[in-house]
């Protein structure tokens, strides 16, 4: 299989399944942008072999092994297309192991008894991703710089547990933790009956303050980012943090609907952020009119 192929494989993968990060990270130069492309792919891969094993090529264990021997995985476009990274951008595969262990845990640990247990969950499945992602984005990056990458993947993972509270009900899990709940003395009984009240309500509140205070860090050291890379992760960002804004939208009633941002909203989102990179570039320039290199 040539590797233009497999790589647009992966690149239908991610714009079959996420709308906003394909938009968001379209805007990327290449090789960038097919580089974030095969990441997505093999996250979700990596995600489905949990959450839908019946549809996934391979279960998690299969995944994981072919990884370890990537230099001779054979039968599926993921593989080629992941040696064409590595060789491309100094990444590490650890990453990679870890939010298998994340994944794995789904299986595991499907009630959350505390908020310590929520982070460190939030860090395996998408803190994760932010440190796959920098090799990528930045030239080099610093401790501080993928630690703020970090923070990003876990705000964007709270906005999925809030936005996706009835669907993982479904699948028999509880990622609001025991002891947030005690705290708004939100019970498990109210939890069963699907209650949407006002202690509910502040119990998602909060969880967004803790999403938004993550945004926050991660987002504060974009300008030492080339400005591709900064304008694609702060619209996935922006797409993300929309989802609340539609969550509250529908009154919280994350049981019985999924927040979604519609086409409006993004392109309204993108036109904004655009015209302020616009306005940064410009107050870059020299006074003759020449961009800074």
């Amino acid at each position: 299989m040539e590797l233009q192929q497999t790589l647009e494989q992966c690149e239908q993968l991610i714009r079959d399944n996420s709308t906003s990060f394909y938009r968001a990270f379209s805007t990327l130069p290449s090789p960038q942008r097919e580089a974030v492309f095969v990441i997505y792919a093999f996250c979700r891969l990596i995600d489905n072999s949990v959450d839908e094993p019946e549809q996934s090529p391979f279960t998690l264990e299969e995944l994981e092994m072919q990884f370890k021997q990537l230099e001779t995985a054979q039968g599926h476009f993921i593989w080629p297309s992941l040696r064409w990274l590595f060789a491309c951008f100094p990444l590490s595969q650890e990453p990679f192991f870890r939010q298998m262990t994340g994944q794995r845990r789904d299986g595991i640990l499907t009630h959350y008894n505390s908020m310590k247990e929520l982070e460190e969950y939030c860090y395996l499945v998408a803190g994760t991703v932010g440190e796959m992602l920098l090799p990528v984005l930045h030239p080099s990056p610093d401790k501080e710089v993928v630690e703020a990458g970090i923070y990003l993947g876990k705000a964007m993972q709270v906005v999925n547990i809030i936005r996706d509270v009835g669907a993982d009900m479904q699948l028999g899990r509880r990622y609001l933790p025991l002891d947030l709940m005690n705290k708004h003395h939100y019970t498990a009984a109210e939890f069963e009956r699907r209650e949407v009240n006002a202690k509910f309500i502040a119990m998602l509140n909060e969880l967004t303050e803790l999403a938004d205070h993550w945004f926050a860090l991660g987002l504060s050291n974009l300008n030492e980012y080339p400005a591709k890379s900064a304008f694609a992760v702060e619209l996935a960002a922006s797409y993300y943090r929309a989802i609340i804004d539609e969550v509250i939208r529908i009154k919280y009633n994350v049981y019985r609907r999924r927040a979604v941002v519609g086409a409006l909203a993004k392109k309204r989102i993108y036109t904004s952020l655009k015209s302020k990179y616009n306005a940064l570039s410009s107050e870059e320039r020299h006074p003759d009119g020449e961009a800074v290199s």
